[in-house]
C-alpha cells in the first residue's frame, strides 16, 4: 500500500499527479459527441437544404409557367425546408463555439463571448443577469419592527 492511498482526499486532490487522473476519470465518465459527427451531421444537413432550396425554386418555377399556385404545397415544402435550416444553424453555431473556445453567444447580438465575460464586445450589452434578492417585509427606516422586539437587543 502506497503512502498516497492513505492520505485523505482533500490532501489528494492538491497532488498534482492525482489532479490530472482526477480530470482524466472525469472527461471519460461525461459522454461527448464526437466534432466528426457534428461536423458530418453538418454537412448532410448544408446538402439537404441546397437540395430542397433548389426544390422550392423549381416547384414555384413550374407553378408560375402553368400559372397555377397551390398554396398548401408552398408553404410545406417553405416549413420543412425551414425546419432543415434552423437545425443547420443550431449545428453550425455548436461548432463555431467549439472551434473558438467560447463560452456562449451574446443573448442580444449573438456574438461569441468568452467565459467569464461580464459585457458583450459586439454591442456592450451586460452578459450575466444580475438576480435581486426579494425581501418580502422590507424594514423602513426609522421604524421599529411589529412583533414587539427592539432592534439590536435581544
Amino acid at each position: 500500500m502506497a503512502i498516497s492511498d492513505r492520505l485523505p482526499n482533500s490532501v489528494k486532490s492538491r497532488m498534482p499527479a492525482q489532479k490530472a487522473e482526477d480530470q482524466a476519470a472525469e472527461a471519460a465518465a461525461t459522454p461527448q459527441v464526437p466534432l466528426t459527427e457534428l461536423r458530418k451531421r453538418r454537412d448532410a444537413l448544408a446538402q439537404q437544404f441546397g437540395e430542397m432550396q433548389y426544390d422550392l425554386g423549381g416547384i414555384v418555377y413550374e407553378m408560375a409557367r402553368r400559372d397555377h399556385y397551390r398554396m398548401d404545397v408552398v408553404t410545406s415544402k417553405a416549413a420543412d425546408l425551414q425546419r432543415v435550416d434552423a437545425e443547420l444553424g443550431e449545428a453550425e453555431r455548436l461548432l463555431r463555439l467549439e472551434d473558438a473556445a467560447a463560452a456562449g453567444n451574446c443573448r442580444f447580438c449573438g456574438s461569441l463571448h468568452a467565459g467569464g465575460a461580464t459585457y458583450c464586445w459586439q454591442c456592450g450589452e451586460r452578459l450575466l443577469i444580475a438576480s435581486t434578492p426579494e425581501v418580502s417585509n422590507p424594514a423602513v427606516p426609522g421604524e421599529f419592527p411589529t412583533n414587539g422586539t427592539t432592534p439590536g437587543f435581544s
